[in-house]
C-alpha cells in the first residue's frame, strides 16, 4: 500500500517479539530481518536495508545447510540493492553466489533459478550490456515458459524485462511485442483494477513516448492513473510515478504549464509518502528543473538540480550513475547561459563518474 511508517512499525514488534522468544540464531529472526531490509529498500535506505540483509545472512550461514535455497535467495537479495547502487560489480559477486548455491540445490528447470537469470539480465541493462542482459533474460523465459502455466504473472514479469531492454536498444516495435504480450498474460490472470496492469500500461505508454506518439502514450498513461487511483491510497509512490510520467510526456509536447502541474503533483505525493533523502525524490526534482530549462529560466531549473544533486550524494554512493546525469544536466544549463567554464567543471565530473561506474564501450 506504499505506507512505509506503518511497515515498519508492525515489522520491528515482530523482531521484538522474536529477539525475547527465540535462540538468536532461529531462522525466523532472518527471515523478520529479510522483510525489514527489503523495505528499507523500497523506502530508498540502501545502507539500512543493508545492515538487515547482512544480518539475515549471518543467521542463515549458522543455521541452515552451506547450499541450501534461502541462502541463494538472501544473496539475491543483497545482490539487487548492490544493483540500486549503482554497484554493479558487487551486485554480480552476490548474483553469481546465488546460482552457484541454485545449481546444487535446485532442479534446472526451478523458478528460482529463471528470477536469478532475470536479475542478472537487469544488472547488464543498467550497466548498458544489452545483449549480454537479454541472454539472460531469454533464459528466464526459457525455464518459466516449461515451469509455469502460460498466463503465470512471472512470465508477464519476464516479457516485461525483455520488452525494456529492447526499449533501451531503441527497438522500439520490438520493444512493443513483448509489452503487448505481458498485457495480455496480465489481462488473463490479475483483477482488471490489478497495481500491475496500471504498470504495464504505463511502460506502453513510455515506449510511444520515445516514438513521439504522444496522444497515444497519454492514452495509456490516463489508463494507468484511472487503475492506480481506484486500487492504491492517494499517496502511494507508484501514482507518483505516473504523474511524473504524463508530465515528461507534456514536456516533450512543448505544453510546459501542463507538465509542471503533474509534476508538482509528483513532488507532492512523494514529499508525504517517502523519506526526504529517498532517490525517486531527486528524479521529480529534476524533472521539474528539466522544464523550467526547456522554458529559459535558468536560475530556477538550477535550483532544482542542486536539490537534486543535494539528496543524491545523501543517498547515492559517490559514483552511481544517476550522479553523472544531474551534473550533466547542470552543466548543460551552464552552457545554455554561457559560463563555459562551470558547465565544464560539471561535465568534466559526470565524465569522471561513467568512467568509473560503467563499461568501457558504454553510449554514455
Amino acid at each position: 500500500m506504499g505506507k512505509y511508517s506503518a511497515a515498519l512499525s508492525y515489522l520491528n514488534k515482530t523482531l521484538e517479539i522474536k529477539q525475547k522468544s527465540l535462540p538468536h540464531n532461529h531462522p525466523a529472526l532472518a527471515t523478520t530481518n529479510n522483510n525489514i531490509g527489503t523495505l528499507y529498500e523500497s523506502m530508498g535506505e540502501y545502507i539500512t536495508a543493508l545492515s538487515y540483509l547482512n544480518k539475515t545472512l549471518q543467521i542463515e550461514q549458522k543455521s541452515l545447510p552451506p547450499n541450501h535455497p534461502t541462502l541463494g535467495t538472501t544473496n539475491n537479495n543483497i545482490g539487487m540493492i548492490y544493483q540500486s547502487m549503482g554497484e554493479y560489480t558487487t551486485a554480480l559477486s552476490y548474483l553469481n553466489k546465488t546460482f552457484e548455491i541454485q545449481q546444487k540445490s535446485l532442479p534446472h528447470n526451478h523458478p528460482g533459478l529463471a528470477t536469478t537469470n532475470g536479475n542478472m539480465g537487469i544488472i547488464y541493462q543498467s550497466m548498458g550490456e544489452y545483449t549480454t542482459a537479454l541472454s539472460y533474460l531469454n533464459k528466464t523465459l526459457e525455464i518459466q515458459q516449461k515451469s509455469l502455466p502460460p498466463n503465470h504473472p512471472g512470465l508477464a514479469t519476464t516479457n516485461n524485462n525483455i520488452g525494456t531492454i529492447y526499449e533501451s536498444m531503441g527497438e522500439h516495435s520490438t520493444a512493443l511485442s513483448y509489452l503487448n504480450k505481458t498485457l495480455e498474460i496480465r489481462q488473463k490472470s490479475l483483477p482488471h483494477n490489478h497495481p500491475h496492469l496500471a504498470i504495464t500500461n504505463g511502460n506502453i505508454g513510455m515506449i510511444y513516448q520515445s516514438m513521439g506518439e504522444y496522444s497515444t502514450a497519454l492514452s495509456y498513461l490516463n489508463k494507468t492513473l484511472e487503475i492506480q487511483k481506484t486500487s492504491l491510497p492517494p499517496n502511494h509512490p507508484d501514482l507518483a510515478t505516473t504523474n511524473c510520467n504524463i508530465g515528461t510526456i507534456y514536456r516533450s509536447m512543448g505544453e510546459y504549464s501542463t507538465a509542471l502541474s503533474y509534476l508538482n503533483k509528483t513532488l507532492e505525493i512523494q514529499e508525504k509518502s517517502l523519506p526526504p533523502n529517498h532517490p525517486d525524490l531527486a528524479v521529480a526534482n529534476c524533472n521539474i528543473g528539466m522544464i523550467y530549462e526547456s522554458m529559459e529560466e535558468y536560475s530556477t531549473a538550477l535550483s532544482y538540480l542542486n536539490k537534486t544533486l543535494e539528496i543524491q550524494k545523501t543517498s547515492l554512493p559517490p559514483n552511481h550513475p544517476d550522479l553523472a546525469t544531474t551534473n550533466c544536466n547542470i552543466g548543460t544549463i551552464y552552457r545554455s547561459m554561457g559560463d563555459y567554464s562551470t558547465a565544464l567543471s560539471y561535465l568534466n565530473k559526470t565524465l569522471e563518474i561513467r568512467q568509473k561506474s560503467l563499461p568501457p564501450h558504454h553510449l554514455h
